[in-house]
């Protein structure tokens, strides 16, 4: 069905402990799952974070990995943790503690897009919700957990940026001004996924390319950070929420009128990123 759950694009000269990562960029979708859905094939990508592997695209040229999604998030969504499966959509999947997640519709496979939108008429079955964790899921997660260990035995320290975008509406009625409505959100889980300065030139490195910047309001980070971040074992997360009205035309998911521009500025941000990972030491120095 894929020819590939993802794209790994990786420097010719890796110096840099700086990972970067697109879950939720993927656009190849199945004409299988297409078929099962209700939602014609634009209304499906609402919630993709579109062409955001295509923004950070110079992560190579600085020396570090780009890891990006080709499975659409409408169809198996990698910042979930393989558990949080919906029983309102998923026949036989079981019931657990209420999670918001999975109440929204928005599980590891999810059940609507963005504005709430089904994707399905009905349910599908646990086998086949169970197939796509194997075949998607897992060989997702098992690349970035070799990436994140092999960048430990080489740099001492494995630093993970989780790219993604917001729609802009989504900082609507925020306690932000409308002059002062972050166009980034940086979300380390109120600290708890990366160490402070490590946050701290992350948004420095926006800052200085002419982005507007939050922390962790209103995204403070998902599964991702939740399972990767490690401060003390020098495994750091941060995911990156950029607002999509910069670069995208929302309703018809193309590429905006701000995207090259855009671009150019993350290159900007991309280098000093990967300037943090090159003071990382191996552990066989300390």
């Amino acid at each position: 069905m894929f020819d590939s759950v993802y794209s790994l694009t990786t420097p010719l000269r890796p110096d840099s402990s700086v990972i970067f990562a697109s879950p939720h960029s993927g656009r190849d979708y199945p004409a299988r799952f297409l078929r099962q859905s209700v939602l014609d094939a634009r209304s499906i990508r609402s919630s993709e974070d579109a062409f955001v592997d295509e923004l950070f695209s110079a992560a190579p040229l600085h020396g570090a990995p780009l890891l990006a999604a080709r499975v659409p998030r409408a169809y198996v969504d990698f910042n979930r943790a393989a558990d949080e499966l919906d029983p309102v959509l998923i026949a036989g999947a079981p019931r657990r503690a209420i999670n918001p997640r999975i109440s929204s519709g928005l599980g590891v496979i999810p059940r609507v897009v963005a504005n709430g939108r089904a994707i399905y008429a009905g349910k599908l079955p646990l086998s086949e919700a169970e197939d796509r964790l194997r075949r998607c899921w897992h060989p997702w997660h098992d690349r970035i957990d070799s990436l994140m260990a092999a960048h430990i035995r080489r740099f001492g320290e494995a630093i993970l940026i989780d790219c993604h975008s917001m729609p802009h509406e989504a900082l609507q009625g925020a306690a932000f001004t409308a002059r002062a409505r972050p166009q980034v959100v940086l979300g380390d889980r109120f600290g708890a996924a990366a160490r402070g300065d490590v946050v701290d030139r992350v948004e420095a490195a926006f800052v200085a390319a002419g982005f507007r910047v939050a922390r962790n309001a209103p995204f403070a980070g998902a599964f991702s950070t939740e399972r990767y971040g490690r401060p003390a074992e020098r495994r750091h997360v941060v995911q990156i929420e950029i607002d999509r009205a910069l670069y995208l035309d929302e309703r018809l998911v193309t590429r905006g009128a701000g995207f090259n521009d855009t671009r150019h500025r993350l290159t900007a941000v991309i280098a000093e990123i990967c300037a943090i990972g090159r003071q990382a030491r191996p552990l066989a120095a300390e």
